[in-house]
């Protein structure tokens, strides 16, 4: 598994999401300019990352049950 690149893709977007909710989280907790100014933009990268991290998800499930 660790040797199929879509799993490494999934895994990386993935990790990529939780950096970007962390990071939106903490912005949020401090508040501020930066926050108001870049919140929703945050949160938008998240959901941009996460619709692709669930194809890729999705994309290796189906193949690997292809694959049996």
């Amino acid at each position: 598994m660790l040797s199929d690149p879509l799993f490494i893709f999934a895994a990386i977007a993935c990790l990529l999401v939780l950096a970007i909710l962390l990071f939106g989280i903490g912005s949020f907790a401090k508040g501020g300019e930066f926050n108001k100014r870049n919140a929703n933009k945050i949160m938008r990268w998240r959901l941009g990352v996460q619709f692709i991290a669930v194809v890729l998800i999705v994309a290796f499930a189906w193949l690997r049950a292809g694959a049996n």
